[in-house]
């Protein structure tokens, strides 16, 4: 009986390098120690060898340039920022006359700039992000698939298109509610004030700025959207959830993350964005909150170093490189900062769950070995019932 019951055991396994030494064969190009059979051994191809050299060549080289340019700005820009602007006579004309030092001079743009992106994102996000969940989970295939190549064709406009735009279509169509907010929101701050009778408004340059950023926010929470689990989403609905009760039960959770790193990358847009904002606005270097007046608009980083880099001295030009070092330290944090909501979701398992252990069966007798098995077998095939029967059992 004890014979039998040996033969009927099944034997081990043998591990890859047991079956080599028994067989005697070993992989192409050998390898060290254990007579030739390590597989870590075999020989590089050349395609893999030099594949390898260019991804490498390439990630060094972006670092390379991304060092090379804030290297540039620093060098160029310091000079101006350490500078005396009350005595030095390059600094006392032009643009930069009214300016008793570097921070004086580039804190209003650094206002500017944050302010109308802000605007920008707050327009242009929750659109992005409507549009992206439509195309994935309410329009028909055909339709879907049209709608996001017309939206990535967007990416593809010339700012200057984006600008001309503003000037004949935009500006001229705001008026009437520029007219209408200032009538009856006008105790607000950022609706007060005289308005423009030429639309040359911070709000039309922020409307033209959110249409600038609909293709990042849009195709890459669409790309989130669209890896949310299957299995998820069917769980819900087979719960007796609606459509929008699934997405908001299911979908946002696990696509949090990419929807806060699709904004950041956006805002990392529209904080550099130039000939648009240049062409639009009316600017001036204050501080001013006000969205619909003409003449109290803050000037931005970009389209300041636009509109005075060619009259400048040298003195002035690096300042306004300096000034460019301030927009690219803060395009540069929010690029890190979407990049690690990112990480930090993915780390997070984006809302997946750890698998509870089944619970352990006692075994009393030989015959208990088989009806572990039953279970191990039913278990990996539905692991939610097994464990509620093994709960009902124990109760």
């Amino acid at each position: 009986m004890s014979d039998d019951m040996t033969s009927a055991r099944p034997s081990p396994r043998r591990t890859s390098q047991e079956v080599l030494k028994n067989t005697g064969s070993a992989p192409k190009g050998g390898g060290a120690g254990n007579g030739g059979t390590s597989l870590r051994g075999s020989r590089v191809r050349p395609g893999d060898l030099i594949f390898r050299s260019m991804s490498t060549g390439s990630a060094i080289l972006i670092m390379v340039i991304l060092a090379g340019v804030a290297l540039f700005l620093i060098i160029q820009g310091v000079p101006a920022i350490v500078a005396d602007w009350n005595t030095d006579p390059s600094l006392n004309e032009g643009f930069t006359l009214a300016y008793d030092n570097f921070w004086q001079y580039v804190g209003p743009l650094l206002f500017g700039t944050l302010f109308s992106s802000a605007i920008a994102l707050f327009i242009g996000a929750p659109i992005g992000i409507g549009i992206a969940l439509f195309i994935s989970h309410y329009a028909p295939r055909r339709v879907a698939g049209f709608l996001g190549y017309i939206v990535d064709l967007l990416a593809a406009v010339p700012s200057v298109v984006f600008g001309l735009w503003g000037i004949i279509v935009i500006r001229p169509f705001l008026l009437p509610f520029s007219d209408w907010l200032n009538t009856n929101l006008g105790w607000i701050p950022l609706f007060g004030g005289q308005v423009s009778t030429t639309g040359s408004t911070i709000l039309a340059g922020s409307v033209v700025l959110s249409v600038m950023i609909l293709p990042i926010i849009t195709s890459i929470s669409r790309e989130i959207f669209l890896q949310t689990p299957r299995l998820h989403e069917e769980a819900a609905l087979a719960l007796g959830s609606t459509r929008w009760e699934m997405i908001k039960l299911a979908v946002f959770p696990y696509a949090k993350s990419g929807i806060v790193s699709a904004t950041l990358l956006g805002l990392g847009r529209a904080l550099g964005e130039t000939m648009a904002i240049a062409m639009i606005i009316s600017p001036a270097i204050l501080v001013s909150i006000r969205l619909i007046t003409e003449g109290e608009n803050s000037q931005t980083i970009a389209a300041n170093i636009a509109l005075n880099f060619p009259i400048a001295s040298t003195l002035q030009r690096q300042a306004l490189i300096g000034t460019g070092l301030m927009l690219f330290v803060i395009s540069l944090a929010v690029n890190i900062l979407a990049r690690y909501i990112v990480t930090r979701g993915s780390a997070g398992g984006g809302g997946k769950r750890r698998r509870r252990p089944l619970p352990v069966i006692p075994m009393s007798d030989s015959s208990s070995s088989t009806s572990l098995d039953i279970v191990t077998a039913e278990s990996k095939r539905d692991p939610v019932s097994v464990r509620n029967s093994a709960e009902g059992a124990s109760l």
